[in-house]
């Protein structure tokens, strides 16, 4: 029965009792077909002016993210309630457009009426969101002038915004300042503090607020755990994820997903599979419908750990695939080195026919990446240009870096030079290094010591170690031995060291990580006789060390 049916034409009841029915249909809405019906009688019964019905059909319109309907609404009214400002208010700064809140705000305090709790919470919101932190200031300002000063909602949002935006000198400090002052904290505004803290890269003062924490909720230990993988603490981040299991927290998935990323980052392929099994498991349990981003992660770590067959049965599992999803499978095809692959899933990509699945910056990086480990210059060569002419996008350093890493490979070092030279950003060290391995690969020693020379003069010693290394092995590929020495004394000279190599490796579920030239790991004496026992044979059997990188291992 529609709402048009059910108020009788000739309802003798009172213009009161019908507001009252009228606002209990509000109340039992649950569609924007039936909430359309009732804003229809609204207008026909001569309501449209009636505060309390009018702040319930703003919220229903506002909370179905019908902004538009809201905000015609609201402009009809006369002299709104503060009640009516603050649903137009909250509905925008939950919004795309969260600047149009303190916009409203600003007029609300031009026509007189007087802001509430609920109003500051809202339009610092909307601050904290759009990064206006001088409007959030002023807003603060009103706020201790009007007596909300220890409201604990309206504290929490101050100590949110100036965590995110920054307020006097390190916005995470004056934050914590405020925070500090709160006669009463809520969990929430524990929260607030400790992703300030994340959000300034600070783990180490995240990590104390995490500690300090009272409570803490399913929010506290996702924010610390993607926070500790954002910043290259994955060990910490499996380990906290390890504790929240423990004190029976129910995972989510935003969780599940920053655990695989750290998975993913040092390998820790038994966790992942865990993992794997428990959104299987237990999510399919609870019926819930499982987040894109979910599947992404899986792809990533399973690709991340070398089981490329693992990530892409995956990929073709999904029952909605993002631009994201594409690009963690080509981009796991290329560093697995399987350029032709990759390149194939992408033209699949490309003739998907969904609209909101475009290659984007990251996928090129992908694509380029296939295209230098297959040896496909003359695809990386029109891919690069398709993606500036076709899909209009501007090349960044990564993508440079990509090509300069295609043609040095393949031996077109001059095109990989001048591409250098004309590019229209400072090279970093990618693609520095891009050149001159490919200068070393094919033996092209005058042109590795002119780039070296002229790195050398602009950087720093930490930074052009690595590049001195590089120049000494060309140098050790081409038999110029003089030149080697010469480049390890200038090396001592300079007082430089290159950072030694990184490697990680699982064995029974335990992640071992090993340094070049290491002797500290626990198991270090029976490694190197293991390695002494491999070498020796193939020694015997007439095989030539490569001492190419000589001056790579002695700097390490």
């Amino acid at each position: 029965m529609s709402v048009m049916e059910a108020i009788p034409a000739n309802n003798p009841a009172t213009s009161r009792a019908l507001q009252q029915y009228l606002f209990s249909l509000l109340q039992s809405c649950n569609s924007i077909r039936k909430l359309t019906q009732i804003h229809t009688q609204i207008l026909v019964h001569g309501f449209n002016q009636k505060s309390y019905i009018l702040v319930r059909l703003l919220s229903f319109y506002v909370s179905s993210g019908c902004l538009h309907h809201a905000l015609k609404i609201f402009e009809n009214v006369e002299n709104p309630s503060t009640t009516l400002w603050n649903q137009i208010i909250r509905g925008h700064s939950r919004s795309e457009t969260p600047r149009k809140s303190v916009q409203l705000y600003n007029r609300l305090v031009g026509v007189g009426a007087e802001p509430d709790g609920f109003t500051y919470l809202y339009v610092l919101s909307a601050c904290a969101r759009s990064g206006l932190v001088r409007e959030g200031k002023q807003v603060h300002a009103r706020v201790l002038a009007n007596g909300f000063g220890s409201n604990v909602f309206v504290q929490t949002s101050l100590v949110n915004l100036y965590a995110i935006c920054g307020g006097s000198g390190c916005g995470v400090e004056y934050a914590r300042r405020l925070f500090d002052d709160m006669g009463e904290r809520s969990v929430v505004s524990w929260n607030s503090l400790l992703a300030g803290y994340i959000r300034c890269r600070n783990v180490d003062g995240a990590r104390q607020v995490f500690d300090e924490m009272p409570e803490r909720n399913i929010v506290s230990w996702t924010t610390m755990i993607a926070g500790c993988a954002q910043n290259g603490r994955c060990k910490q981040a499996l380990s906290l994820f390890g504790q929240m299991r423990r004190s029976n927290v129910e995972l989510d998935q935003v969780a599940l997903v920053a655990a695989l990323s750290a998975c993913a980052e040092i390998g820790d392929l038994k966790l992942g599979r865990w993992i794997h099994w428990y959104i299987e498991e237990r999510l399919w349990m609870k019926s819930e419908p499982r987040l894109v981003t979910l599947y992404n992660a899986l792809i990533h770590m399973y690709a991340s750990c070398g089981l490329i067959e693992e990530a892409y049965k995956l990929f073709n599992q999904m029952p909605r695939r993002s631009t994201v999803s594409w690009t963690s499978i080509i981009v796991g095809f290329a560093k697995q080195g399987h350029g032709e692959e990759a390149l194939h899933i992408f033209q699949l990509m490309l003739s998907s026919g969904v609209d909101d699945v475009r290659p984007d910056e990251i996928t090129f990086v992908g694509v380029l990446c296939a295209c230098s480990h297959a040896g496909l210059v003359d695809e990386g060569r029109r891919i690069f240009k398709f993606m500036m002419q076709t899909c209009g996008l501007t090349p960044r350093i990564e993508h440079y870096g990509c090509m300069v890493d295609l043609l040095s490979r393949a031996g077109f070092l001059e095109e990989a030079h001048v591409l250098v030279e004309t590019m229209p950003m400072n090279p970093n060290e990618a693609v520095w290094g891009a050149l001159l391995g490919g200068c070393r690969l094919h033996k092209n020693a005058e042109l590795a010591s002119h780039v070296a020379k002229t790195l050398t003069v602009a950087l720093d010693p930490d930074q052009a170690a690595g590049y001195l290394v590089l120049l000494s092995n060309v140098y050790a590929s081409t038999k110029r031995w003089l030149d080697v020495a010469s480049v390890r004394q200038k090396m001592v000279k300079m007082g430089v060291r290159k950072p030694p190599g990184r490697s990680w490796v699982q064995i029974n579920g335990v992640v071992h990580d090993f340094v070049a030239g290491d002797r500290t790991h626990k198991h270090a004496t029976v490694i190197y006789e293991m390695l002494g026992k491999i070498t020796r044979p193939a020694l015997q059997e007439g095989s030539k060390p490569d001492i190419s990188d000589m001056l790579s291992h002695v700097a390490e």
